[in-house]
């Protein structure tokens, strides 16, 4: 593997893309981003601004693709793999041209999850090679979750650093994606940890009614609570497990949908359960007196929040359409150049790893 002999990028302000790629398989998320580091008597808070952000949809074909890549033989992974670092790669060149890409400091990129099984030491992004620095022809900086796994952390959630720097003036960061996670300080350390599946499993049954997914949980809203089938769901033995702990698509293949299936209830009523499990789980992370940022495709759904703050009492606090949908890919920017610095941008009180470290791969053009 060819990687760049790494010397440390200290400066004040950066202008980076980051590249994110989530499990709900909305699509590419772009974001330009100028971040500034912290300076004296500022608490180590960064700041940032967002200059324009974009979400490239996946065609069908890839969407496909990439929901299917979990049942891949090694070998077919390994051509997906180079197959989707050159599509991210133009998908990138065609909404930067050369010469916009050469103004960044670093295009900091996620890539997306196709297997993640920390507890056998193992986690696969694709998209993390050296071709996309090549073919992009800037620094990459990327694969932020093999090296923590290596440490025998989780190697996720990774956002909670940003919640650190980037947000400390709420008690929670909510994220609702492909998954819920959330992060918090306690006793001066970062704590964070997935808390269930929400848009991998509500966008699979709102496509079986005909929408991509469940707009404002309008469909929800529509079906009828299946009890048996939620105090099942709740009983799931993850969520007894105390952090750091993380999910991925295999747990849901193996633990939920088999539940879903068994019941033979028809979509809007799976989604009317699910969506409600989702507001239980959630309201017990949260103390009454807390405010929450809530962020991620989730944040849209209206009917969901309604249900949760019928379960919590915390306050739940929506920011501009711009960061709900980018506050991903503005983090893993933050990543970007925290890895760049040498700086830690992963905690073990985090992801349960061996040590905090500046985890992610630097490859050159």
């Amino acid at each position: 593997m060819n990687r760049a002999i790494f010397t440390e990028m200290k400066q004040n302000q950066y202008r980076v893309l980051g590249v994110m790629s989530g499990t709900s398989l909305d699509g590419i998320d772009l974001a330009v981003v100028s971040l500034q580091a912290p300076t004296e008597g500022r608490d180590n808070h960064w700041s940032f601004s967002l200059e324009e952000t974009q979400t490239i949809p996946y065609d069908p074909t890839w969407k496909h693709i990439l929901r299917e890549a979990v049942h891949f033989s090694e070998g077919r992974l390994q051509q997906l793999n180079h197959k989707y670092t050159h599509y991210l790669a133009s998908v990138i060149k065609e909404h930067f041209g050369q010469t916009t890409l050469q103004g960044f400091d670093a295009v900091c990129s996620h890539g997306h999850t196709i297997l993640h099984e920390p507890d056998k030491g193992y986690t696969l992004q694709i998209g993390n090679q050296q071709a996309l620095a090549s073919l992009l022809q800037t620094t990459v900086v990327c694969d932020f979750r093999v090296a923590d796994v290596d440490l025998g952390g989780q190697g996720a959630p990774l956002v909670p650093v940003g919640d650190r720097l980037l947000f400390s003036e709420y008690n929670y960061c909510l994220n609702l994606g492909g998954f819920a996670n959330c992060s918090f300080e306690y006793q001066g350390k970062r704590i964070a940890y997935d808390i269930c599946p929400v848009n991998i499993v509500l966008n699979r049954y709102a496509e079986k009614l005909g929408f991509e997914y469940d707009a404002s949980g309008a469909l929800a809203a529509s079906g009828t609570i299946n009890e048996e089938l939620l105090e099942q769901l709740n009983s799931l033995s993850f969520y007894k497990q105390k952090p750091p702990k993380s999910l991925g698509i295999e747990w849901v293949l193996q633990e939920m949908f088999p539940l879903l299936n068994a019941s033979e209830e028809p979509p809007k009523n799976i989604l009317r359960t699910v969506t409600e499990h989702i507001a239980v789980q959630l309201s017990r992370q949260f103390n009454p007196q807390a405010t929450v940022l809530v962020t991620g495709g989730g944040a849209y759904n209206d009917y969901l929040l309604n249900r949760l703050r019928i379960h919590s009492r915390a306050t739940y606090i929506l920011p501009e359409k711009q960061l709900i949908d980018f506050k991903e890919a503005l983090v893993f920017a933050l990543l970007g150049v925290l890895r760049l610095r040498g700086e830690a941008n992963c905690l073990s009180s985090v992801t349960g790893a061996s040590k905090d470290h500046s985890s992610g791969v630097i490859y050159k053009p």
